[in-house]
């Protein structure tokens, strides 16, 4: 059995109802398809997504200069929509005056994190406003199964915030469910994979081709190519791809081959982290997705990455289905509304795509992604365990 460090409970963060002297935000319940209370290790009757709106005198719509005032205030309070976060995993903000990317921009970036560039997107995500996306251009058939961002390489930002530009009329909910939760249940239901996952880790295999490997994917420039120019030549353009792979600061964990059309990188990575603060064990993975996407997709998408137990050797699709499975009994489907912002704290929770019916355009979702103070912590003592932050570059 690994050994494990100390796990303390979670702090319940005060009342649902969030005051400050601009706006107070008030708690609504949502649909039990929506919403629901979460199970061991979070504290009793903690929903998630925990769902807020603006009270103000005759429900008049606030604009969104003093909403972000709010925001702004309630964070300097002791960062308490952060603590929020931590808590529940997910917060929903409804009836705010957000009509486009700028608009959303600007809302998530009050909450004061650190804006976050993935090294080694698999996505494709053209910058709309500042540090804001689309959250994935995949085909409307798509299924995108719960995972927390960016479990296939180093690093993955703590925050994402997922805005509602445009919303079907069926189909096309967000997915979301708690990966304390999740770990809790695999390690009652399924120690065994739980005990294997925690000693050998995960390797991730990612290939990135020069060409998009299928639609909403991304280049292997747009991946590692921030500093390459026009006129470089070949063995200048892979050095500068090369000294972007260095910045994962991974050493020997992260390796990394040159193909014909691309690169296959190689990482050894905790599937089993701790939440900062807690030292609670969190699920942090794709691995239901990798399963689950390829059953329901089969010849629509394309799966860019491998994993594997960290010693090489294949992972049991038994184990898979059943982390499908407790993932599917603790999951909501979140029910798009135009302007909605749904807010995750990436270490404890996931989140997903659900296909729609319709145009492709029906659906419109951007994304904008941050850093935190910290990063997950490690749930054993080894040095291929360990979380470390990006190297600047």
């Amino acid at each position: 059995m690994a050994t494990t460090l100390n796990q303390a409970k979670i702090q319940v963060s005060g009342p649902r109802r969030v005051d400050s002297p601009l706006i107070t935000f008030e708690s609504f319940d949502l649909s039990s398809t929506n919403q629901r209370i979460l199970g061991h290790p979070h504290p009793e009757n903690t929903v998630i997504p925990l769902a807020l709106r603006p009270s103000t005198a005759n429900n008049i719509v606030p604009d969104l200069k003093t909403v972000i005032e709010t925001v702004k205030h309630l964070q300097k309070q002791g960062d308490i929509l952060t603590k929020k976060l931590a808590v529940h995993g997910s917060l929903l903000f409804r009836g705010l005056p957000i009509h486009d990317a700028n608009d959303f921009s600007r809302f998530a970036h009050a909450f004061g994190y650190k804006p976050r560039y993935i090294i080694g997107i698999v996505v494709d995500r053209p910058l709309l406003a500042p540090n804001v996306a689309p959250a994935n251009e995949s085909p409307k058939e798509v299924l995108i199964y719960n995972h927390n961002e960016s479990p296939q390489v180093p690093h993955a930002p703590e925050y994402i915030f997922f805005y509602g530009h445009r919303v079907p009329e069926k189909g096309g909910e967000s997915p979301i469910s708690s990966s304390l939760e999740l770990f809790h249940r695999a390690q009652q239901e399924i120690p065994e994979f739980i005990n294997q996952l925690a000693e050998k880790g995960i390797l991730s295999r990612v290939t990135y081709k020069f060409g998009k490997q299928y639609a909403g994917g991304s280049t292997l420039k747009q991946a590692f190519g921030k500093e390459i120019k026009d006129g470089d030549d070949e063995m200048t353009k892979r050095a500068k791809i090369e000294a972007q792979i260095a910045r994962y600061g991974r050493g020997k964990y992260t390796t990394w081959e040159w193909i014909d059309d691309g690169i296959v990188l190689t990482h050894k990575l905790p599937a089993i982290r701790t939440q900062p603060g807690t030292d609670l064990p969190t699920l942090f993975t794709g691995l239901a997705a990798y399963y689950k996407n390829a059953q329901v997709n089969k010849t629509i998408g394309r799966n860019v990455t491998q994993q594997l137990f960290g010693d090489g050797t294949p992972i049991p699709e038994e184990y898979l289905a059943r982390l499908a499975k407790i993932t599917d009994e603790i999951r909501v489907l979140h029910k798009w509304q135009r302007g909605d912002v749904l807010v995750f704290d990436n270490i404890i929770a996931q989140h997903g795509r659900e296909p729609w019916e319709g145009e492709q355009s029906d659906r419109v979702i951007m994304a904008s992604l941050f850093d935190g103070d910290q990063v997950p912590g490690a749930y054993i003592q080894e040095d291929w365990a360990q979380v470390v932050q990006a190297l600047e570059g």
